[in-house]
């Protein structure tokens, strides 16, 4: 599982606008701040990869501090993220 964080924490540092803010290493967590290029807003963001049979399985969530919508930035956020660990 090691492996998997190591592999899903390089992931996300590589997208673009992003910035990861804290790193707990024995939750296998992390938490980061990306911001919008069109209005600079910031969103949070919080990865965990946790244990799944003989595997990983990740969760992500995202959530705009911003206004009320986000224009479906979030969701590409992740959608992103899970595309560069295909």
């Amino acid at each position: 599982m090691d492996e998997a964080f190591t592999h899903v924490e390089a992931a996300a540092r590589s997208l673009p606008d992003t910035e990861i803010t804290r790193v707990d290493l024995a939750a296998h967590a992390f938490e980061g701040l990306s911001t919008t290029r069109l209005f600079h807003f910031h969103d949070d963001f919080v990865v965990e990869v946790r244990p799944d049979g003989t595997g990983s399985v990740v969760q992500i969530r995202s959530k705009s501090r911003d206004g009320k919508g986000d224009i479906g930035a979030n969701a590409a956020r992740i959608q992103a993220l899970f595309a560069k660990l295909r």
